[in-house]
């Protein structure tokens, strides 16, 4: 056999192994989230037929507690029962009559037949969410790690860098409603949008001086985390792209293509406070892609203009009042008080 013939062997069956082991990891996932559900569900069905409920719950959850552990090892501390107790009391109401399981069945495989759609994460995802208090936000994270495939640190980055609240602020209240329900979904150039945008995985000093081309190089650096930041859908076309008009020079600081949207969007780097001539520029920008670069099937090109400090009064009476194309965000260099800003959503 041919050394090549061997590599594309080799190559076939790294994959199906592969394919074979995510298989594994994702069913083993689900074993447990609904294994512990159904433990939950146990508890909470025995505590309601205490008398003392309080007293009886905790007294019956560290003898359960003993039990288990002597019988399975680690992972059924008394904590643990008790996260699984409120998993089922919070996520119990997504279950139909025909997805609980019976006391009295026992069987392996009638145990694990009908998994609870809505329970798609692993524990420790769900750990993570039984933490957020408010249920709507707790849904939208939810709906959002199952879509996006988050790992369990993107998770916990996203909800202590606020990204429902960021997201609300730039919605009415249907929308903010349709985060809670639906998730982020992008039908439009302002759903793309979020307030501030957190780029505290630059490891830029506040304090410290730094140019525009700092900020870009180090955007660029971090390209995975700033795409992810920027949220979904989004593809890296270039930076500094290059437009002559008449002789000059004009560059784009970073260009993205969204395919949901479908459309190219344009971001230019501001490390001090937006100008009226910041805005000219990128309508600039924005009508020469509209114009020359963009294909008659794709959707109207998006600026947004990045920029240290926003001034919002200049770009409302220098944009017009129906304007769907060129935005101006701020950007922090540090994660943002959640406090500060469910202040600015009430």
């Amino acid at each position: 056999m041919k050394q090549n013939q061997v590599n594309q062997l080799f190559q076939s069956v790294r994959v199906l192994i592969e394919e074979a082991q995510n298989y594994i990891v994702r069913n083993v996932n689900s074993t447990m989230v609904f294994t512990y559900f159904q433990i939950g569900r146990m508890i909470v069905e025995d505590e309601q037929n205490g008398n003392e409920r309080a007293a009886y719950a905790m007294e019956t959850l560290k003898k359960l507690s003993q039990h288990l552990t002597k019988h399975f090892g680690r992972g059924y501390s008394v904590d643990n029962l008790q996260n699984m107790r409120i998993f089922f009391k919070e996520y119990g109401k997504y279950e139909t009559p025909s997805r609980i399981l019976k006391m009295n069945e026992s069987n392996s495989e009638t145990l694990f037949r009908n998994l609870p759609v809505e329970l798609n994460l692993s524990w420790s995802h769900y750990l993570q969410l039984l933490k957020i208090k408010d249920k709507g936000e707790r849904r939208f994270y939810e709906l959002e790690a199952a879509s996006n495939n988050w790992s369990v640190r993107e998770l916990q980055r996203q909800v202590n860098s606020s990204l429902y609240e960021r997201l609300a602020l730039s919605r009415d209240k249907e929308g903010v409603q349709q985060l809670a329900q639906r998730g982020q979904i992008l039908e439009k150039s302002t759903d793309a949008l979020k307030s501030p945008l957190v780029l505290e995985f630059l490891g830029l000093n506040e304090d410290n001086r730094y140019s525009e081309n700092d900020l870009e190089t180090a955007i660029i650096n971090k390209l995975e985390h700033f795409m992810m930041e920027l949220g979904k859908g989004f593809l890296f076309e270039g930076r500094q792209r290059r437009i002559t008009l008449d002789g000059d020079h004009f560059w784009v600081d970073m260009v993205f293509y969204n395919r949901l949207l479908k459309c190219f969007v344009l971001i230019d780097l501001k490390i001090g406070k937006l100008t009226h001539q910041d805005i000219g520029q990128m309508q600039m920008y924005v009508n020469y892609y509209d114009r020359k670069i963009k294909q008659t099937d794709e959707k109207p090109t998006i600026g947004i203009i990045l920029c240290k400090h926003d001034n919002k009064s200049v770009v409302e009476f220098t944009l017009p009042l129906n304007n769907e194309q060129i935005f101006s965000k701020e950007y922090k260099l540090y994660l943002p008080s959640k406090e500060e800003l469910k202040k600015q959503l009430e």
